[in-house]
């Protein structure tokens, strides 16, 4: 059995200071930590309970099948902030039929990003009691 102690998403852009724009500035993610200097640094951001970093770089896009799940607690002012920003939406809030609340946009690579609320009366909620 693995031991796994800490985890994260490396991502590759194709222009590593257009994704970072994108995920520092459009998206809000706060750093975590920064190696390396030169246009091809790392940028690593917090994302809630993991990582995403952000280095090196990549004649292609990142995978098409990879997406990123990020819980917001209102994505109805998420929608707005990023509308704002001039983020692309993909997909406007919808509640989904299980339940969440959720939102589609890219980054600047193509790669999918989900934006999730969890209802309060949502089974993924933690509710002491029930």
């Amino acid at each position: 059995m693995v031991h796994v102690l800490s985890s994260r998403v490396l991502l590759r852009p194709t222009d590593p200071d257009r994704s970072r724009r994108f995920y520092g500035r459009a998206l809000g993610l706060e750093v975590a930590r920064e190696f390396g200097t030169g246009p091809e640094r790392g940028t690593v951001y917090f994302l809630g309970g993991g990582f995403l970093e952000v280095s090196g770089r990549s004649d292609t896009p990142p995978a098409p099948g990879l997406q990123l799940w990020l819980q917001v607690p209102d994505v109805a002012a998420a929608h707005k902030e990023l509308s704002e920003q001039g983020v692309e939406v993909l997909r406007p809030p919808l509640q989904e039929p299980w339940g969440l609340v959720e939102m589609w946009i890219a980054d600047p690579d193509g790669v999918k990003i989900v934006l999730v609320e969890v209802p309060v009366d949502h089974p993924l909620r933690y509710r002491p009691g029930l």
